[in-house]
C-alpha cells in the first residue's frame, strides 16, 4: 500500500513538472523582452547551477569531480546542449509564440531517433518510422500554419526556424553524452553542463553591456529569470531523476509530451495567445508521433534526458 502510494505521488510531482517545463516557455517569452539572450542565458543558468551543484555535492554517492580524459567532451556539450540550445531557444522566441517554440520542442526525442540510427547504426521499425512521420507531419503544419502557400514560397516564420535549429542542438548534445553516461550519473553531467554554460555565455554577456537593460527591467522579466531557474531547471530536472528510479525511464518519458499541452494552456492564459484548430492538431500528431518513436526503447542507452526548456 504504502508503494503504491509513493508511485502515484510520483505520478502526481511529474505531472507538476511537465506543468513546470510548459511554464519555462511562458518565462523565457516574458524575460527575452527584458534581457538579450546571452545574458538571459548567463543568468537563468547562474542561478540554476547554485542550487544544482549544492544537490549535487550532497546526494552523489560517489565521486562527483570531472576526470581530465573527459574535459574536452564536456566542454563541446555545455557549447552544444546548453550554450547552443538555450541561445537558440530565447532568440527563437523573440520571433515565435510559446506554443509553436513548445510544440517544436517536442520533437526532441524525434530528432534524437533519427541521429541514433544515421550515427550510432540503431534499428529503426515500422512504429519508429511511423512516428517520425506522424511528427513530422505535426513539425510542418506548424512552422507553415497549415497554409500551402507557406511551403510553396519557403517563407518559414524566423522563430520557428531558430527553435527547430535549437532543437537540432540538444538532440546531438544527447547523442555526444552516451559516451559519457556510464561513467558519470544525470546529476553530474547536468551540474557542469550548467556551469560550463554559465562559464561560456559571461563574456557574451558582458558584451552585451548590461547598463544599457538592467535599469529598464522589470519584476516580471527577473520572475521570468528565476522561474527558469529554480522550477524547470532544477526542480524539475530533480523529480524526473526520482520519476526513473521509481516508474521508469520509458513511463517518465511520456510526461514530456504533456508539456506542448500545458504550454497551449498557460500560453492563452498568461500571454493570451491565439490558439488554432491546426495548433491543436499539429500539437496531437507531434505527440502521438513522438510517443510512438520512443515508447519501444528498453535499453539505458535510450534513458530519459534531462529537459532542455
Amino acid at each position: 500500500m504504502k508503494e503504491e502510494s509513493r508511485h502515484y505521488k510520483t505520478i502526481a510531482l511529474m505531472t507538476l513538472s511537465s506543468i513546470f517545463w510548459a511554464g519555462a516557455f511562458i518565462g523565457g517569452k516574458l524575460a527575452v523582452k527584458e534581457f538579450p539572450p546571452f545574458s538571459l542565458t548567463f543568468l537563468r543558468f547562474f542561478f540554476a547551477s547554485i542550487m544544482i551543484f549544492v544537490v549535487m555535492v550532497k546526494y552523489e554517492k560517489r565521486d562527483w569531480r570531472l576526470k581530465k580524459e573527459d574535459y574536452p567532451v564536456m566542454i563541446l556539450l555545455g557549447l552544444i546542449g546548453m550554450v547552443g540550445y538555450h541561445i537558440l531557444f530565447f532568440m527563437a522566441l523573440k520571433y515565435t509564440t510559446a506554443v509553436n517554440a513548445s510544440m517544436i520542442a517536442a520533437t526532441n526525442p524525434l530528432l534524437t531517433t533519427l541521429m541514433a540510427v544515421v550515427f550510432l547504426k540503431e534499428k529503426m521499425g515500422i512504429t519508429r518510422i511511423t512516428g517520425i512521420l506522424i511528427a513530422l507531419a505535426g513539425v510542418v503544419m506548424t512552422i507553415s500554419r497549415g497554409e500551402i502557400s507557406v511551403l510553396r514560397n519557403f517563407a518559414f516564420n524566423k522563430g520557428d526556424i531558430l527553435m527547430l535549429m535549437g532543437v537540432t542542438c540538444w538532440a546531438i548534445y544527447s547523442i555526444i553524452s552516451r559516451s559519457v553516461m556510464t561513467k558519470y550519473s544525470p546529476l553530474i553531467l547536468t551540474t557542469y553542463s550548467f556551469i560550463l554554460c554559465t562559464l561560456f555565455t559571461l563574456p557574451f554577456a558582458i558584451l552585451e553591456n548590461p547598463s544599457s537593460y538592467l535599469g529598464n527591467t522589470t519584476m516580471l522579466g527577473w520572475g521570468g529569470v528565476l522561474y527558469m531557474a529554480i522550477f524547470p531547471s532544477t526542480i524539475g530536472y530533480l523529480v524526473q531523476q526520482t520519476a526513473i528510479k521509481e516508474i521508469g525511464p520509458s513511463r517518465t518519458a511520456i510526461f514530456i509530451n504533456l508539456v506542448p499541452v500545458f504550454s497551449m494552456i498557460l500560453s492563452v492564459i498568461i500571454l493570451k495567445e491565439n490558439i488554432t484548430p491546426i495548433s491543436i492538431l499539429s500539437g496531437l500528431l507531434i505527440v502521438f508521433g513522438v510517443y510512438l518513436t520512443t515508447k519501444i526503447k528498453k535499453n539505458i542507452k535510450d534513458s530519459v534526458k534531462p529537459v532542455k526548456i
